[in-house]
Formats: C-alpha cells, structure tokens, sequence
C-alpha cells in the first residue's frame, strides 16, 4: 500500500470554524468564574455557586484545543509522509501569538494596580518571563490567571519532544499503537503528579508543583488523541487505526447536543466534594485527581462538539462571523480581564465578596471585550505578520484551501 493510498483524503490544515468561537466559550467561563469568586457568589447561592466555582474548565477546554491544533499537523504530516512543521519557525510562531499581549498586560498590571507598584526587578523579572509558578508560591494582583498560561508555553515547548516520541525518525509511518502508548504514558504521569510528586515536591519547592505541566498532561494528551483520531478517520480504514475510535469521534461529532448534556453532567459531578472544596481550601491528592480527570473529559467533549463542517444549526450558529470573532480576540479577554475586573471593582467601589455578581460581570465583560478589541488590532495582529520574517522559500507542507483554527 503506498502513502498516497494510506493518505487519501487527510488535509494539514483543515478550518473547524466551530473551534474558533470554542475559545471564547472559555475565555468567558474563566472570566465569570473569577468574577464569581470576587464577587461572593460561590458562598451565596448553594449548588449554583458550586458550579459557578468549577467554571476553570475553561482552561481544560484551551489546554485541549491546544492539544489538537497543535498535535493534528504532526500526525497529518506524518501520514502524507511529509517533514514535520520546522521546530524554529514553530517556536517564532508561538511567541509571537502568545507574547506581546501577554508583555502588555503584565506592564499594566505591575505598573498600574497599587498592590504591584512595590515590585522590584526580581519579580518584574519572574512575570515577564512566565515563571512566577516555578519559583514563588504566589502571582501579582491581575496576573493570577497567568499560571495556566505558563502551562501552557510549557506544552509548547515539549511539543516537539512529544511528536518525537510519538511518532519517531521522519519518513516512518504513523503507527497509532505508539502514538497510543505516549499518550497513555502522558496520563499515567498526570495521575502520579497528583497523587504523589505534588506533596513531595512541594516540599522542596518554593513554587506551586500542583501547577506545573505534568499535573495538566492528560488534558493536552486529550487534545492529542482527538488530533489522532481525526487524522486516522481522513484518512480512512486503510491507515491502521482503530475503527472503533475513530466511528465513536464520529458519533459524538454529529451530536453536539449529547455532547453538551454530557458535559455538563459532568460539570454537576465536579461541582460537588468528589472533585474538592469550591473556596480556597487545600484538596486532597484524590479529589485533584478527580477534578482533574472529570475536567479532561469535559474539555475533550466541548472540543468534540466542534469538528464536524458548519452543516447543523449548531455548526453554522457557531460558525457564525461574531462568535467566530469573539474567539479571535478571547486571548486578549484572558490576559486583561483581571487586570480590569480589579478596577471595576476598585473605581465603582464593590466590596469584595460583597455580592453584586451580575452587575461586576456585565461591566467586566463589556470593558474587556472592548480593551481586547484594541488589543487584537494594535498589538495580536500586527505581531503575527512577522511570522513569516526571514522565511525562505516555499513551505513544505501540501497546499490546502484552508486556515486552521488558531490556539489561545
């Protein structure tokens, strides 16, 4: 059988339309969930609070979708027997999706907020450099939101090491068994991560080992296996894969609302002491597992729910330009919203935990939605035209009519 005929079908970069406004699906549930905490609502109305605390599932769904859009050139590459993305020019392309708003809101925040203004250069230092999670135990007022960020650069920069374990030397088929075997290794040590090393390191470390890359791996291998089984349906039964996969990924694309209803049952099983304490108290290593695992889930759901091509309502209504939109600037949402929940709360005079959650939210989203619009404009946009500065020739990958979804 030759590559073409394993190969039939597979497209690099294909568009998932649905995946864009996905993004914003949670940015906003990062937003209203701190919102929520700030605000005093998780005390203060029972089982609606508890599941306004476990809205952080929006950063599973980033670290999932990340895990797909990132993961999915590799295998598809690889299956057309074509050289992977150049690990440069990949890593010019994430900082430059991933820093310059980043160095904007971190100047605002330290420069800005009063509780940051004693900072020295030593923290100026750890912030600007993503590394506030690795070396102190805490973040600066409007930045704490940062510590997912920095998961997630750190992903980006194993990325490499990880397709290469996946899927070995160039020119060699993809094998789904091995690429199975990386991914359960990725999970096996998430779990190990909090049932073991967090307490164990945690006591050597200055920093906060419970948020560090290992204990999100199962999230990214997630996105991997969607990314896999995806390729492998393009790709037809002649690839090798497991069917049963790839006809399960099938299913449940063609039934966003099952996947939905899904999700949020387990959102409701998150949302009770199975998954830990919804304020500030310490879990368990058990219920962080749980929280965890039932938070990889979801996300792989809510990724799943936007494969399929804009062909059912849910498609097309979020395929749509403005909540298409809404994703293309959901980073900057991410980055500045806690900068200004922080001077909403200040300038109009909400008392913490003082309640007024609905009246904070809407003026935090409408200011957030307003500063990242600025943001996307002057700073993400121009940043990402000089990805391609230096380049060289064409790129080796086949030509597709298609722009894939952007992470983040």
């Amino acid at each position: 059988m030759t590559a073409e005929d394993r190969s039939r079908g597979v497209e690099v970069a294909p568009e998932f339309p649905v995946l864009d406004s996905l993004r914003a699906v949670g940015a906003l549930a990062v937003l209203t969930t701190h919102v929520a905490f700030q605000s005093g609502a998780y005390v203060r109305n029972g089982s609606w609070g508890d599941l306004l605390s476990r809205l952080d599932v929006g950063v599973a769904i980033f670290f999932v979708l990340s895990g797909f859009l990132l993961g999915r050139p590799h295998f598809a590459r690889r299956m057309l027997d074509v050289a992977p993305p150049p690990t440069g020019r990949y890593y010019w392309k994430r900082v430059l999706r991933i820093y310059p708003v980043y160095v904007v809101t971190v100047v605002l925040a330290l420069s800005l907020i009063p509780e940051n203004r004693s900072a020295g250069v030593a923290e100026w230092a750890r912030s600007l450099t993503l590394t506030d999670i690795y070396l102190t135990g805490s973040l600066p007022q409007g930045l704490t939101q940062m510590w997912s960020l920095a998961v997630e650069v750190s992903f980006y920069a194993v990325l490499p090491l990880l397709m290469l374990l996946a899927l070995g030397r160039t020119h060699r088929r993809l094998r789904p068994a091995r690429v199975g075997i990386v991914l359960a290794a990725m999970v096996a040590v998430s779990c190990w991560w909090h049932l073991q090393l967090v307490a164990t390191l945690g006591t050597h470390s200055d920093g906060s080992p419970a948020q560090w890359l290992p204990a999100y791996l199962s999230w990214f291998a997630v996105g991997l296996a969607l990314a896999l089984a995806d390729v492998l349906r393009q790709a037809g039964p002649t690839a090798g894969g497991p069917r049963r996969a790839t006809r399960l990924l099938e299913a449940l694309e063609g039934s966003p609302g099952v996947c939905w209803a899904l999700a949020l049952g387990l959102m409701l099983v998150a949302s009770t002491p199975v998954a830990g304490p919804t304020l500030l108290y310490v879990a368990t290593d058990a219920e962080a597992l749980t929280k965890s695992l039932l938070y990889a889930v979801i996300g792989g759901l809510v990724v799943v729910s936007g494969l399929r091509p804009p062909a059912g309502g849910y498609a097309r209504l979020m395929s749509a330009r403005l909540p298409r939109h809404l994703g293309h600037v959901s980073y900057s949402v991410f980055c500045l919203h806690l900068p200004i929940l922080y001077f909403v709360m200040e300038g109009i005079g909400f008392e913490l935990f003082g309640g007024h959650t609905w009246q904070i939210w809407a003026l935090t989203v409408t200011l957030s939605l307003a500063a990242s619009e600025v943001a996307y404009r002057v700073v993400e946009r121009p940043a990402m035209r000089l990805r391609n500065l230096g380049r060289r020739g064409s790129s080796s990958a086949p030509r597709t009519r298609h722009r894939a979804a952007t992470t983040r």
